[in-house]
């Protein structure tokens, strides 16, 4: 991180979800601080429904592209995994596979904020993947921050 950097919008996002899959969430590029602050309001609404936050994290995806992150999901534990995109994206999907490439639960309407939620009658190692599958402009980049909240 640049020295001065502002991390006055990633505090509040980072407290509570500083590891995922043992390494630390990195400070957001420019382009994320949109999708970071639509995410950490979708957090705080959960907050009054009873939902914590198990990780949270950004990334900058180009149309087409996706992230997968590596989770563990406890069983009988619901889960609702949230995803917020800048103003440059037009649709952008989450998917929840198993070990084994099993789709187990998605979100594929045309939207920017999808959110999945899900309930594993297992412990065990789930993939959650995050699809920027349109963008305004398809030779741009977006912002897309995900998190994973649990009750």
């Amino acid at each position: 991180m640049a020295t001065g950097e502002n991390m006055t919008l990633r505090t509040p996002l980072l407290l509570g979800a500083l590891l995922l899959g043992g390494a630390l969430v990195r400070p957001a590029q420019a382009d994320e601080a949109e999708a970071e602050s639509c995410l950490r309001n979708k957090i705080w609404e959960g907050y009054k429904e009873g939902w914590s936050v198990r990780t949270a994290t950004a990334a900058t995806l180009g149309q087409g592209e996706y992230r997968v992150y590596v989770v563990t999901l406890q069983a009988d534990t619901e889960y609702r995994i949230l995803s917020c995109a800048d103003g440059t994206a037009v649709n952008v999907d989450l998917v929840i596979h198993d070990a084994d490439g099993n789709v187990l639960a998605s979100e594929d309407a045309t939207d920017r904020q999808p959110i999945v939620e899900y309930k594993p009658i297992a412990t065990d190692t789930y993939y959650v993947a995050v699809h920027a599958r349109s963008l305004k402009d398809p030779n741009g980049r977006a912002g897309v921050g995900m998190a994973v909240t649990f009750r």
